[in-house]
């Protein structure tokens, strides 16, 4: 191997960094003698903080800027959580490797009540998801949901600082970060579908970077990789983003994949949901079913194009 370094484009907030160390970690761990560094990124999604993502442009925001260091030379690869990364990517990039998929679900999070059941009528919940706000609102409608944004740190002190009742997060950004103690509970698949791709972290690269590619696909997981593609395809074929909420979640069996998908509006008063096996070679043909049969029960009016 004549690559000596790899530079990772990363966001600088500490789940970002993490998952970048983790990343280099491994990297270093199958590559002795590959030197690995980290740039670090403000992007607009970490400066823009005072309104809800859907407003502002989604969690693209999180990734344009990285993106612009791979196509400017600055750095090989970034580093992203799956979850915030658009179906459609800049021309001559791609998503060259998806790591094992950590925790998927939803975490309530609360100083006082342990569960989404115990929490009081009207209880102050905080999430920036559209799709955790709809799938909370179809539970229990009496509950006010406000926005919450910041890192992970941050979110956890305005929880503290008694602002919510409670709060919902990815369970795998606060495993990965040591504050499993502060889950509660974690709400089920029919409470809190996840969104597509979380749980699971992806390296991007050039596609003619045949020496990077190379090295950074050993890292990819199959079972996770087959898994993402199918939800990814639901996505692009549904043309989603953040001004919706969507949901979609893949599991393998063997080799079947089971993919569950759902579309709703804000509020929660309707949610349509569609789901379907296919072998895990037709992940994105079993993806492109579940949209179909989605947009088959009217799911196009809830969708922004």
């Amino acid at each position: 191997m004549t690559l000596s370094v790899i530079r990772i484009a990363t966001r600088k907030s500490a789940l970002a960094l993490w998952q970048a160390e983790h990343v280099a970690a491994q990297l270093r761990a199958a590559y002795p003698k590959l030197i690995v560094t980290l740039i670090g990124v403000s992007t607009q999604g970490d400066k823009i903080l005072d309104a809800p993502l859907a407003n502002i442009g989604g969690k693209g925001l999180f990734v344009k800027e990285l993106e612009q260091k791979i196509l400017d030379g600055t750095a090989d690869i970034a580093v992203h959580s799956m979850k915030d990364v658009p179906v459609e990517l800049p021309a001559g990039l791609q998503i060259t490797a998806i790591l094992a998929r950590d925790d998927p679900l939803d975490a309530f999070v609360s100083n006082q009540y342990s569960c989404l059941a115990e929490l009081p009528p009207n209880s102050i919940v905080g999430t920036s998801s559209l799709r955790r706000e709809c799938q909370l609102r179809a539970w229990r409608s009496d509950l006010q949901i406000k926005t919450l944004r910041g890192n992970v740190n941050t979110r956890l002190a305005k929880l503290d600082n008694n602002q919510y009742a409670a709060i919902i997060l990815a369970s795998a950004g606060l495993k990965r970060l040591n504050f499993s103690h502060r889950i509660c509970s974690q709400l089920t698949l029919e409470q809190s579908l996840p969104a597509i791709g979380q749980g699971a972290i992806g390296i991007e690269s050039k596609i003619d970077a045949d020496e990077i590619n190379a090295v950074i696909a050993t890292l990819a997981d199959a079972t996770t990789t087959a898994c993402i593609r199918a939800e990814r395809a639901m996505n692009q074929q549904l043309h989603g983003g953040c001004q919706v909420p969507i949901a979609g979640f893949a599991v393998q069996n063997n080799h079947e994949l089971y993919l569950r998908g759902l579309v709703g509006n804000q509020n929660g008063k309707h949610i349509l949901r569609a789901e379907g096996k296919a072998i895990t070679q037709n992940a994105e043909l079993l993806g492109l079913q579940v949209a179909n049969d989605l947009l088959k029960q009217g799911a196009k009016r809830f969708l922004t194009y």
